[in-house]
């Protein structure tokens, strides 16, 4: 079933550059691995997918979770809206889709929980630290934040890594983060960080970053 939910969504894109995009997306973040995060999501209330892009695995985890509640946010305006077609087209009611940037990104509201899958090394490290501040203080107590990034060893698998980034989107900086530093930069953002190691066939180093809100108090 949720093999067909991810044929669906893909086949909810007409223009064939988005759907072979989509496809190479799932086939780096395949279902074992959308599952590996998505055990972490809460089975409702509402999810902050941060850099949602086409809205691929918002849909995914809007349809495998119908009492969530996912918001997308994206710099692209051409993104939020194909992904707000796709979203009609499978007549998919719990995701909502809105253009803005991680960079100034301020929560309106109290979130269930974050994630960011594969968002962290395209941005600016100066605006690493506001970001995940400010995802603190949106999550509910008992929040919690997903990053799915790579580390930056072993330098082969790195090298992979920016090889695909730069095929996937060639004009968009890349900064990689060791897994020291990303977890640094979240514990000082007020959260409590256990690292879940994703086991993959391809020379690809997953690292998920599973965040909880730590109170000021």
């Amino acid at each position: 079933m949720r093999a067909e939910a991810i044929r669906r969504i893909v086949r909810a894109y007409d223009d064939p550059v988005v759907r072979a995009y989509c496809w190479a997306r799932f086939w780096v973040l395949r279902q074992r691995f959308l599952d590996e995060i998505g055990q972490y999501l809460p089975e409702s209330g509402c999810v902050l997918d941060i850099g949602c892009g086409f809205g691929l695995f918002s849909l995914y985890y809007a349809t495998t979770g119908p009492r969530r509640f996912v918001r997308g946010v994206d710099l692209s305006a051409r993104r939020i809206a194909l992904a707000r077609r796709a979203a009609a087209r499978l007549a998919v009611e719990n995701v909502a889709y809105e253009q803005g940037d991680a960079r100034d990104f301020k929560g309106d509201g109290e979130v269930a929980a974050a994630y960011m899958l594969d968002i962290v090394h395209h941005v600016a490290p100066e605006h690493v630290g506001p970001l995940l501040r400010e995802l603190h203080r949106c999550l509910a107590d008992e929040g919690v934040l997903l990053v799915k990034d790579v580390d930056t060893r072993p330098a082969p698998k790195r090298w992979f890594t920016w090889l695909l980034d730069r095929l996937m989107a060639p004009a968009t900086p890349v900064r990689y983060w060791s897994a020291e530093e990303l977890t640094a930069a979240l514990g000082a953002a007020g959260f409590v960080v256990r690292r879940h190691a994703m086991r993959d066939f391809l020379p690809y180093p997953h690292v998920l970053y599973v965040c909880a809100k730590r109170s000021a108090a």
